[in-house]
């Protein structure tokens, strides 16, 4: 299945994003099922089952190709909702790694991944990344119900004031 038709990101309006076709997988659309894709600036981040196995891929809609990203897919990792800075710099996905998960962040300068949330005991999910990677928001299963939890990129939960329940 190829992306084809509207995205829409924090943007007020749908976009038509016109990319080539591509076979081979090099492109934005290719005849692989590309699942939950985000937008942000430039860039369209999205997971994939391309080379028979599923990756996360970063298009960049200025040069119409995909950008290399060494040391973020791995085998060990089936990651699900992707999301990327303005500047395409920084990568927050959902993981499960031998049967926990976690929310993953991505550094493209310093190719470095890491689990933001190692420390939390609890089933996260749905991550997303504030435009200049400084901020990212997830859910949390910690008490049976899921809550929305806010870190900074280097792991620490942001002490933010919670409204009366």
């Amino acid at each position: 299945m190829a992306i084809a038709g509207v995205l829409s990101g924090c943007a007020a309006y749908p976009r038509l994003l016109n990319t080539p076709f591509d076979p081979g997988g090099r492109s934005l659309n290719s005849p692989a099922a590309e699942m939950d894709p985000d937008i942000a600036g430039r860039f369209v981040v999205f997971v994939s089952e391309r080379e028979k196995r599923q990756d996360i891929y970063l298009y960049d809609l200025q040069t119409q190709r995909t950008i290399a990203m060494p040391g973020l897919n791995s085998l060990a990792t089936v990651a699900e909702h992707p999301d990327v800075s303005a500047d395409g710099r920084y990568i927050v996905f959902a993981g499960n790694r031998q049967g926990r998960s976690g929310i993953f962040l991505y550094d493209r300068e310093t190719r470095q991944l890491r689990n933001v949330t190692d420390s939390l005991n609890a089933t996260v999910r749905n991550p997303s990344i504030s435009d200049d990677g400084k901020t990212i928001a997830f859910e949390a299963n910690l008490n049976g119900q899921w809550d929305i939890l806010v870190y900074n990129r280097s792991g620490q939960p942001l002490d933010l004031p919670t409204p009366p329940r």
